[in-house]
């Protein structure tokens, strides 16, 4: 499996989901997009995917599963699971018998539980983390920023689409589902606010007009940590990414860069 490489030093880990849908008609298929909390201190008011930090207890969680899967690996996917279902009520990455009832159950249970494990040994679930394919790493290092996130990206695929979500109203304010083109365009457009590291990503979805393109070639590029870099062209300084990591833009001048 690709897997991305170790934790970098220093920096929270954490993960986050694309979590696909067929979009209507023949129509680009669709993304599910959230607005964080603009009391939140990272990213507050910005569009971002569905995710989170991992805790101490997908950790353990992870450590226990054995299988094909690093811990550290298993850790940040498990996190992807529970974020997932804590944010937006979606069950991705699990089996056994699921349906919309026991989901909102679930995520109800988890909310006051805060751990995954117990959910899964209350409803008798089972972790199905092939469900997930790892997609990208962002590691945006600065020693001028105080909070630093070490971010795995995974996809994941709904088919039809056809569930109930629902914003936890705490940290998001907001979901809803876009393809990668109709967020860019509402991100011009002021509509939304997106960060750097957002806006490379969905410019790399807006290549795919299938969930199944997005999955290839996130198995045909290996998984690298992107710490984007500061160079200086045409007069302008610009913020840059490698040009090997299967983005279509690796950069933009600094002076228009969105932060978190």
């Amino acid at each position: 499996m690709n897997t991305p490489d170790t934790q970098a030093p220093d920096a929270i880990p954490a993960a986050t989901v694309i979590i696909f849908r067929n979009g209507p008609d023949d129509d680009p298929p669709e993304i599910l997009m959230t607005i964080r909390s603009r009391e939140m201190v990272f990213a507050g008011g910005m569009a971002v995917f569905p995710g989170g930090r991992v805790d101490p207890a997908d950790f353990e969680l992870g450590a226990m599963m054995g299988g094909s899967l690093e811990p550290d690996e298993a850790a940040h996917q498990i996190a992807v699971v529970r974020e997932t279902l804590e944010e937006t009520g979606l069950v991705i990455g699990l089996s056994g018998d699921i349906d919309a009832s026991k989901a909102q159950a679930a995520r109800h249970f988890l909310q006051e539980t805060g751990e995954l494990a117990p959910v899964l040994d209350h409803f008798g679930w089972e972790l199905d983390l092939d469900q997930l394919t790892p997609f990208a790493r962002w590691y945006p290092k600065n020693e001028r920023i105080p909070r630093v996130y070490d971010t795995r990206f995974y996809l994941a695929n709904l088919g039809t689409g056809a569930v109930d979500i629902a914003a936890d109203l705490s940290e998001n304010t907001h979901l809803f589902w876009v393809s990668a083109r109709g967020a860019l365009e509402a991100a011009e457009k002021g509509d939304i606010k997106v960060i750097f590291p957002t806006r490379r990503n969905l410019e790399r979805l807006a290549l795919f007009s299938t969930f199944e393109e997005a999955k290839a070639q996130a198995e045909a590029i290996p998984v690298r940590t992107i710490t984007p870099f500061m160079e200086d062209l045409e007069g302008k300084t610009w913020l840059q990414i490698g040009e090997d990591l299967g983005y279509p833009v690796t950069g933009e001048p600094l002076d228009s860069v969105m932060r978190g």
